[in-house]
C-alpha cells in the first residue's frame, strides 16, 4: 500500500472530475458541437459548481441534477452557435460520465486492503447510481454518500460529516481524495488527511489548506505496497 495511504481506516474519493471525467459528455458530441466543444463544456461546469457555492453560502439547497440543467441551459446561451438540440443527449451523457482509465484497477487494489471505500459527492443519489452503474465499479465501493441528506454542498463541514458519521472515525483517519482545489481545501479544514489529484497541472492555492500529497492521476493508490 502506498505510504499515504497508512495508519488510515478509509479513503473517500470525490465523484465528479476524480473518479468521473466531467468533459466526457461533451466529448461524446464533440462532431456534433463543432468548435465551441470545449468552450461550452468548461462554462457547464464551472456554472454548475458556481450555483452549488452560491446556494451553500444562503443556506439554500436544490439537487445537483438540477444545477446541472441549468448550468448547461446557460453554457448553450453563452454558446449560440451550438444545436440546443443535442441538450437532451448531453444531459444523458453527463449521467454515464466516462470513468477515468485507472479508476477500474485502482479501486480493485484497494479492496485488497482494510480500508474502506467511500464515494463522497456534491451529486444526487440518481445521478451517482448511473455514473458508477456505466462505469461497473459498484462492488467495488463500500459506500456511496451524497450531500443531498444533508441539503448543502462542499465545501460545508457538514458534507464531509457524513463520512466520519456514516464510518464512525474521525477525520484524520480518512484520506480524501479529489481533483478540485477548493474541494481539497475544504477537507483540510475538516481535517482528512487531503490528496489532490491535479491532472492538468493547476497552479497551488489555497495556502494552509494543503494537500498531504499531489498526484497527477490515480495511478500511484493502486500500486502495489512500498
Amino acid at each position: 500500500m502506498p505510504a499515504l495511504l497508512s495508519r488510515i481506516k478509509a479513503i473517500a474519493f470525490d465523484a465528479y472530475g476524480t473518479l468521473f471525467d466531467v468533459h466526457s459528455a461533451v466529448g461524446r458530441h464533440a462532431a456534433s458541437i463543432g468548435p465551441d466543444a470545449a468552450r461550452l463544456s468548461e462554462i457547464w461546469r464551472a456554472k454548475q459548481l458556481e450555483y452549488s457555492w452560491v446556494l451553500s453560502l444562503a443556506e439554500r439547497y436544490e439537487p445537483f441534477s438540477l444545477l446541472t440543467e441549468r448550468a448547461l441551459d446557460f453554457a448553450l446561451a453563452r454558446c449560440p452557435e451550438v444545436d440546443r438540440s443535442l441538450r437532451k443527449d448531453l444531459l444523458a451523457a453527463y449521467r454515464t460520465l466516462d470513468a477515468f482509465p485507472e479508476v477500474p484497477h485502482v479501486l480493485e487494489r484497494l479492496n485488497t486492503h482494510s480500508l474502506r471505500t467511500v464515494i463522497l459527492s456534491n451529486g444526487d443519489p440518481g445521478m451517482l447510481l448511473d455514473a458508477i452503474a456505466s462505469a461497473q465499479v459498484a462492488d467495488r465501493i463500500d459506500l456511496v454518500l451524497s450531500v443531498d441528506s444533508v441539503r448543502t454542498y462542499k465545501t460545508s463541514p457538514r458534507a464531509y460529516e457524513l463520512v466520519t458519521s456514516a464510518l464512525q472515525v474521525r477525520p484524520r483517519d480518512v484520506v480524501f481524495v479529489s481533483s478540485n482545489r477548493w474541494d481539497i481545501a475544504g477537507a483540510a479544514a475538516f481535517g482528512f488527511k487531503p490528496v489532490w489529484v491535479n491532472r492538468s497541472g493547476m497552479p497551488e492555492e489555497y495556502p494552509g489548506l494543503e494537500p498531504i500529497a499531489t498526484i497527477p492521476d490515480l495511478t500511484v493508490l493502486g500500486r502495489p505496497d512500498d
